[in-house]
């Protein structure tokens, strides 16, 4: 395992992942909300390219499609972040446009408001109840709470996780960079080339091959050379029906594996609880959760042993807020989707912190990225959640 002590002072949560829950600095929050008045929310559309093509079970990504927010206050503080309009079977413009127009539009609503985060997320969701704040709306919705958050962060003049209440440190993670559906041949060299990139102690494997053979041959081929002490996690991407993930799923009990991620369609909720009640690998799911309502049907049904909500899906910063506080009553391990650099501040306030799913798709526009060391995602002291754009890059890689 990894040498934690050249981490210096930064505390990880290896030994105690969980802090206190629900030490939000109120009167923090209170007094940076009434010193700043929405001014105009603005979002870019980019298409930024992978260091590794994305090449999964059921589709493809070989571009990042991001919207880039950022919420100006009449005080001159901004609140920077982003969302991906993704979609799979190659990349698609289709999503990306109108998630930049939803979220354009949403200065009207806001503009003139004082910057707090809870009556601007039940502002929206008001406007939105007969569309709905899922989909698009819904992503719109969360770009606008985590800028909001990081403003409030910013005039504050504490990182994120210093305004949720806890305290600045690293958060272990996983590499999800690669290993996707590429030649059998070629997974344990690029294995080893995603563990040394960051000394990472945990990787994640896509499979959901044409054949229960090769998803062996995969997990095999891996697990051999990365060595028992190294974690590996798989990744069907909803690939499998309810019958063939009980399959797979008990073909791959003896492989080894930390944890086996959406076997199936994401809201299946009593398909997945069959599958996790015939299947000993623990299966992880809840990227695609749109609320924590549906996480609360999820867990209700047992149909995951772990749960991994997406920030901006399941409702930006205080929807987070509101999952891990589910995910603790129900005493289940969490971790996180995508967007480590809000998602770092958010396990890091998280009782039931679990793992960092490491991308790294924002990177080329992004002035300082989020640091990895030692296999941890390591939370910076700057004030809010820590994103600055490269404006030069953002020109670059913007949408005409």
């Amino acid at each position: 395992m990894a040498n934690y002590s050249s981490l210096g002072a930064i505390e990880t949560n290896v030994e105690s992942p969980a802090v206190e829950f629900g030490t939000v600095h109120v009167e923090s929050l209170s007094m940076t909300s009434a010193k700043l008045t929405v001014r105009a929310i603005k979002a870019t559309p980019v298409v930024v390219p992978l260091r590794r093509s994305v090449y999964a079970a059921t589709g493809s990504i070989p571009r990042a499609p991001l919207v880039l927010v950022d919420l100006e206050t009449c005080e001159g503080v901004t609140g920077c972040a982003y969302v991906m309009a993704y979609s799979m079977m190659a990349y698609s413009m289709m999503a990306l446009r109108p998630l930049t127009q939803i979220i354009d539009s949403m200065t009207e609503f806001l503009e003139g408001d004082p910057v707090s985060p809870y009556e601007i997320e039940a502002k929206l969701r008001k406007h939105l109840v007969l569309v709905g704040a899922t989909g698009l709306t819904g992503i719109g919705l969360a770009a606008i709470d985590m800028c909001a958050w990081d403003a409030a962060a910013k005039a504050a003049n504490l990182p994120l996780v210093r305004l949720l209440g806890g305290r600045v440190k690293a958060v272990r993670a996983y590499n999800s960079c690669g290993l996707w559906m590429m030649p059998i041949e070629n997974l344990a060299d690029e294995a080893e080339e995603l563990l040394a990139e960051g000394g990472y102690q945990a990787v994640k494997l896509r499979v959901g091959r044409d054949t229960l053979a090769d998803d062996l041959s995969a997990v095999r081929s891996v697990k051999k050379r990365i060595g028992d002490d190294v974690l590996l996690m798989a990744d069907f991407n909803q690939k499998l029906t309810v019958n063939e993930a009980i399959a797979r799923g008990r073909a791959l009990d003896n492989e080894g594996l930390y944890w086996i991620e959406e076997p199936i369609r994401h809201d299946d909720y009593l398909g997945y609880a069959r599958v996790s009640a015939e299947v000993q690998t623990p299966i992880q799911s809840g990227e695609n959760l749109q609320s924590t309502y549906e996480m609360l049907t999820a867990l209700t049904a047992r149909a995951v042993d772990y749960i991994m909500p997406d920030v901006q899906r399941i409702g930006g910063v205080t929807g987070w807020l509101r999952a891990a506080a589910i995910a603790q009553a129900y005493g289940i391990e969490m971790s996180s989707h995508l967007f480590p650099e809000y998602s770092a501040h958010l396990l890091a306030v998280t009782p039931t912190c679990h793992y960092l799913e490491y991308m790294d798709w924002s990177t080329p526009i992004i002035a300082e990225p989020i640091e990895i060391r030692e296999g941890h995602a390591v939370i910076s002291d700057r004030p809010g959640a820590g994103i600055e754009w490269d404006r030069n890059a953002v020109e670059r890689y913007t949408l005409k």
